[in-house]
Formats: C-alpha cells, structure tokens, sequence
C-alpha cells in the first residue's frame, strides 16, 4: 500500500470520528434524558472530535505525498 493511500485511509478515519462525535453530541443534547447518559455520550463526542481534529492535522502538516 502506498503512502498516499494510507493517507487516505487515515482521513477518512478522521472524519468517521467526526460523524461519529456530531451524531453522538446530538444524541446527548437532544436525545437523552439521563443525566449521567448526557454527560458520557458528550464526553466520547468530543474525545472523538479532539482525536479527529488532530489526525486530520497530522495528515495536512505531513503534506503531499507522491
């Protein structure tokens, strides 16, 4: 497997994390009425928002790959 398409797959990695954070935060706002439940469900949304947004930096620092 190439460089480039291990980059790619990384990507979309980042960005199933961040689907899976906004639909998570929607579920803990809107969705969930156990207090506990609201609070754990928030927390895993943004643990995955913060390890996406850094993969997602990780791949555009590395810059291109040929």
């Amino acid at each position: 497997m190439s460089l480039a398409m291990l980059k790619m797959w990384i990507s979309i990695l980042a960005m199933g994390l961040m689907a899976v954070a906004m639909v998570t935060i929607y579920l803990s706002r809107y969705r969930i009425k156990i207090q506990f439940l609201k609070i754990l469900t928030a927390f895993i949304a943004y643990i995955c928002l913060f390890v996406g947004a850094l993969i997602m930096i990780f791949v555009v620092i590395s810059g291109p790959s040929a």
